[in-house]
């Protein structure tokens, strides 16, 4: 694959962080009540996952697997296995983005702009309602979904759809502004699984081309 089109590839799943910081959150809401009640409570997952991307013509685009871990607030290591190995970590204040054949690693600075973002809802720093519109989304392919509307403008996509099979998160669904559509799904997944500290950290490889969105902060 060429690196311009492995590029493209890890600014799209880029893009899609913020929605999927958002999984542990729903691990055992069957509707609405239970979703917020139990956003409150789950402070770790881990699970493997499958992703298809489709375009707004519905065509499949991209296939990817592998697994991931998550830990309040904000703290993730999503992990692509296949078709091509790719690395995303975040401790919280940053996001590395490893991409192995490319010896690249790019790193970004995960700000206030995260808060009108589904990692808003893992990080619980403010009221879930004051930033998504949260409805019960009725049943459909045999799950339960709950369905979460950002109310800013500039978030990069439309919805959020939660799927469910009885008190297990089953499936996630997101829909951008231009018409694709990316579907998740999961198994074996362990809310408030342990996961050491370290799984958050990252130290780029010898040799690994690193660039940074922005220029590190002032000591001053």
């Amino acid at each position: 694959m060429q690196p311009a089109v492995r590029a493209a590839r890890a600014r799209v799943r880029a893009g899609l962080l913020a929605a999927l910081l958002w999984l542990p959150m729903a691990t055992l809401a069957g509707g609405l009540d239970d979703f917020l009640a139990f956003n409150a409570a789950t402070k770790t997952a881990t699970a493997r996952f499958e992703q298809q991307v489709f375009d707004r013509a519905g065509k499949v685009v991209d296939r990817a697997s592998g697994t991931f871990a998550f830990a309040r607030p904000g703290k993730f290591r999503w992990t692509y296995e296949k078709p091509h190995a790719q690395l995303l970590v975040s401790d919280g204040a940053k996001l590395w983005i490893h991409d192995p054949d490319l010896n690249q690693v790019t790193v970004k600075r995960i700000g206030g702009a995260m808060s009108a973002t589904p990692a808003a809802l893992l990080a619980g720093r403010e009221d879930i309602t004051a930033l998504f519109t949260l409805r019960d989304a009725g049943s459909a392919d045999g799950l339960s979904w709950v369905e979460a509307v950002p109310k800013a403008q500039d978030t990069g996509f439309e919805k959020v759809r939660l799927g469910l099979d009885g008190r297990v998160l089953a499936a996630m669904e997101l829909q951008d502004q231009l018409g694709g559509r990316t579907l998740l799904r999961f198994s074996g997944l362990k809310p408030n699984a342990p996961v050491p500290a370290d799984t958050f950290r990252f130290v780029a490889p010898k040799g690994a081309d690193v660039i940074e969105d922005a220029p590190p902060a002032s000591k001053h």
